[in-house]
C-alpha cells in the first residue's frame, strides 16, 4: 500500500545544542518507515504529477533512500490543500442535524435534487496528534466524521465541466477529514441563510496520510461506492458508527458536480460530510438533548476509517474572546445630505 504523508523528524533541527524550526518532509510511508522525497520536492507536487506518476516514483523512492521509523516523526497534514470543498453527502446526517440545528424535522426537498457543498479554510488545517482549541464564544463545540478525496492531475484534462467517469480519475487518493464545528456559532448565523463561517473556520484535521486511489479500485460496488467502515470515539468511548456507502452519491459524481461551470485542480480536497453518527449534534437532534455533551478541554476525538487510519486531537481551552461585532442602524439614504454634498463641492 502505498501512503504519502508529510513529517518533521522528531529531532531534527538540533545542531550542537541550537534549535531551529524543523523543516517538513513529504515522502511516502511503507511498512511503518518514512521514505523522503529527493530534490525537495513536496506532497502538492505529486497532486501535479499525478497518480500514475506518483506510484512510479513510489516504487523508485522506497528503499532506495535512508528512511526513518514512523514512531521517530510527528505527523502533519498531508498536503496544503488549495480549496476545501466540503458536502453534506449523508441522509441520516442531514435529518438529525436538521432538528438539532433548525429544530425541524425531516430533510428538505432540495437536498436530493443535487449535492451541496460549502468551502471552508485551507489556511486552519491541522494534523493529527495537536491540540484544537475551542474559538472564542463557543460553548458547543462538536467533531465531524468524514472521508475526504484529494484530487490530482490527469493528463489532458482542464478539470472543466466532467463528466462521473472522467473524474473518478481525478481522485488521486483519500484521507480522513474531522470538520470540527462551533454549533452555536453555526446556528446563529446559519439563521441568515449564509455560512457556515465562524461555526467552521477555525479548525479541519486532515490525515494521518493520503492513501492512493488504487488501493481501493476493486473495492467499489457496481454504483461506484465504497463500502469502508468509519467510526468515532470520544475519550475512548464509541460515538458512532458508518459506512461510507451510505453517501447518496459516490464520490466520482461529487468531483464531477464541482466541476461543472467551475474547475477542479491538484490539491483540491472534497469532504464526504459527516457519516451517519458520525458527530454529536445529530444525537442531539434525535435525542432531544445534549447527550453526549458538547466537547470540554481535555476530551479526546478519534476518527477511524477503513482503509485508511487514524486521526485523533485533544481539545483545548476556549479563548476568551469578544468577537462579534453590531451592525449599526443606517438611515438607507439615497442621496448624500445636502450639507455632505456642499462640502464635496467646496473642496473641488
Amino acid at each position: 500500500m502505498v501512503t504519502i504523508a508529510r513529517w518533521i523528524e522528531n529531532d531534527a533541527g538540533r545542531s550542537g545544542g541550537s534549535v531551529r524550526p524543523p523543516e517538513p518532509v513529504s515522502g511516502f510511508v511503507a511498512e511503518g518507515r518514512c521514505h523522503p522525497l529527493t530534490g525537495g520536492r513536496s506532497s502538492n507536487d505529486l497532486l501535479e504529477l499525478g497518480l500514475d506518476a506518483t506510484l512510479r516514483l513510489a516504487a523508485e523512492t522506497i528503499g532506495a533512500v535512508p528512511s526513518a521509523p514512523l514512531d521517530e516523526v510527528t505527523l502533519l497534514a498531508p498536503l496544503l490543500p488549495a480549496t476545501i470543498r466540503d458536502f453534506v453527502a449523508f441522509e441520516e446526517h442531514v435529518e438529525g442535524v436538521r432538528k438539532s440545528i433548525d429544530g425541524v424535522a425531516g430533510v428538505v426537498e432540495e437536498w436530493y435534487e443535487a449535492p451541496t457543498f460549502y468551502f471552508t479554510n485551507p489556511h486552519t488545517v491541522r494534523p493529527t496528534g495537536v491540540e484544537i482549541g475551542i474559538p472564542a464564544g463557543c460553548r458547543e463545540l462538536d467533531f465531524e466524521t468524514e472521508v475526504a478525496a484529494v484530487v490530482g492531475h490527469v493528463p489532458g484534462s482542464d478539470g472543466t465541466n466532467l463528466e462521473a467517469a472522467d473524474a473518478h480519475r481525478h481522485i488521486f487518493g483519500y484521507t480522513v477529514l474531522n470538520d470540527w464545528s462551533a454549533r452555536d456559532l453555526q446556528r446563529r448565523e446559519m439563521r441568515v441563510s449564509l455560512g457556515p463561517c465562524k461555526g467552521k473556520d477555525f479548525a479541519n484535521t486532515l490525515g494521518p496520510w493520503i492513501v492512493t486511489a488504487d488501493e481501493f479500485e476493486n473495492q467499489h460496488d457496481a454504483e461506484g461506492f465504497l463500502p469502508i467502515a468509519m467510526t468515532a470515539e470520544v475519550n475512548g468511548e464509541l460515538i458512532g458508527t458508518d459506512l461510507l456507502s451510505n453517501m447518496g452519491w459516490p464520490f466520482a459524481e461529487l468531483v464531477a458536480y464541482a466541476s461543472q461551470d467551475s474547475v477542479v485542480r491538484p490539491g483540491d480536497v472534497l469532504g464526504s460530510g459527516t457519516c451517519g453518527s458520525g458527530c454529536l449534534a445529530e444525537l442531539w437532534g434525535r435525542q432531544g438533548e445534549q447527550s453526549p455533551p458538547p466537547l470540554q478541554a481535555g476530551d479526546s476525538v478519534r476518527l477511524t476509517v477503513e482503509g485508511i487510519g487514524s486521526i485523533e486531537n485533544t481539545v483545548g481551552a476556549r479563548r476568551e474572546a469578544t468577537t462579534r461585532v453590531p451592525a449599526r442602524s443606517r438611515p438607507r439614504n439615497r442621496r448624500r445630505e445636502a450639507a455632505a454634498e456642499g462640502a464635496a463641492e467646496g473642496a473641488r
